[in-house]
């Protein structure tokens, strides 16, 4: 993990050019808070001061020009020039390799926990988008870099989220390698995840968030959801499809608005909603509502996930049908739109409702594109150029999830 050497690379740059870099290896970042009370966060140290564009969050009113929907080869270049940047292969695992993303531009150790999982599910993205050896390579040697530093069991992680996370990264990585221990590790993850976190004694039911048990949250919830049904699809289990419906019922009943198509973000032992929608929160709900409609129809989960788009499109925006607010507070918050953009545009693909939301959803990856820096590198606060200093690799998973995400359904 704290191996250091030279990687020299070829780096992508946005006009085709190419320049050679050297790249250190070493450990951590930080950055900066959010103003947010924000339960779901791991990281609660707040520093406005810690980066001076995190003080005030830039409008994106600031870029003015209708940007260009960015074609399928840009969406890989833009996946290229984030593994070019923060992709660190780093030793032989078996007969295979493996590998982490590092958590920043200087090298200075990799992702934490969930975030590499979420920076391992934008590559996935992009291998479906653009297949190739390469990119399903890469996803093999980050999920044995997973099993190298985390193990095959992840019990030690107070975080019930974080185990789903991994385990959603591991379902969707076994269903483009056909690797049967990455179906193990999703399954046993998630079975250890529900033993502990499943509770009907508060609540009525619903996954705690931490092992401590004082808030049910919608980021370990929905993904829940999401896991279990590609569990079920995966192994034919119909107790996992059971699962994920329990889960949904209770998010319906506690934490779904069905007058705006909010979706809270986590309520506690009193019954008191503690925190408000978030792009990640809220994009899952949508993710969980397409999984679970074919299923059960009598349910109308596809009228709740239209209800969910339209909210984010009306409320989550710097403008209604604009551009996606910056949730550029603490380090797990920064990375979040890339969650969103996953499952809406996988919900627009499956639903086919892309004329509906398509142009949307395209505005936002041409904006985001148009706002990357000389190195190709596209930050998270997308009315703002990217800034040529270091970059952190979760704030830059945002623009690449969401230019892949909208050639699901181009």
């Amino acid at each position: 993990m704290n191996r250091k050497n030279t990687n020299w690379y070829w780096l992508t740059y946005p006009s085709g050019q190419y320049m050679t870099a050297a790249k250190k290896l070493l450990t951590c970042t930080a950055l900066g808070a959010v103003a947010l009370t924000i339960s779901c966060k791991k990281d609660k140290s707040a520093d406005l001061n810690a980066r001076p564009e995190m003080a005030t969050e830039k409008s994106n009113s600031a870029v003015t020009a209708a940007p260009t929907v960015p074609s399928k080869s840009e969406a890989l270049v833009a996946m290229q020039v984030y593994n070019n940047h923060f992709y660190n292969q780093y030793g032989t695992y078996g007969s295979s390799f493996k590998a982490y993303y590092w958590k920043d531009d200087n090298h200075t150790g990799r992702m934490d926990f969930w975030t590499q999982q979420e920076a391992i599910e934008t590559l996935i993205d992009a291998y479906n988008i653009n297949p190739g050896t390469d990119l399903k390579n890469k996803i093999s040697y980050l999920y044995n870099g997973v099993r190298d530093g985390y193990g095959l069991l992840w019990t030690d992680n107070i975080y019930n989220d974080d185990i789903v996370w991994g385990s959603l990264m591991c379902i969707r990585a076994y269903k483009i390698t056909n690797d049967g221990g990455m179906l193990d590790m999703a399954k046993n993850n998630f079975n250890m995840m529900w033993n502990r976190a499943w509770d009907t004694q508060s609540l009525g039911g619903g996954l705690w968030w931490t092992t401590d048990n004082q808030t049910k949250n919608t980021c370990v919830n929905a993904p829940a959801v999401i896991c279990a049904m590609l569990l079920y699809q995966a192994t034919g289990d119909t107790s996992y499809k059971t699962k994920a419906k329990l889960i949904m019922d209770w998010m319906v009943l506690k934490l779904y608005d069905a007058g705006s198509g909010e979706v809270k973000g986590a309520i506690n032992k009193a019954g008191t909603i503690t925190e408000g929608a978030l792009s990640y929160t809220q994009g899952s709900f949508i993710g969980a509502c397409d999984l679970l409609r074919a299923d059960y129809p009598a349910v109308n989960y596809l009228a709740m996930g239209l209800k969910a788009m339209d909210y984010a499109r009306s409320s989550m925006c710097n403008t209604a049908g604009g551009i996606l607010k910056d949730e550029n507070g603490i380090p797990d918050t920064q990375g979040m739109k890339s969650i969103f953009a996953r499952w809406a545009c996988l919900f627009v693909k499956n639903t086919g409702t892309s004329g509906n939301y398509g142009a949307w959803l395209d505005a936002n990856a041409a904006q985001a594109w148009s706002i990357r820096n000389s190195q190709g590198l596209m930050w998270n606060i997308w009315g703002t150029r990217t800034p040529d200093d270091v970059r952190n690799a979760f704030e830059t998973t945002c623009g690449v999830a969401m230019m892949n995400g909208i050639h699901y359904y181009r």
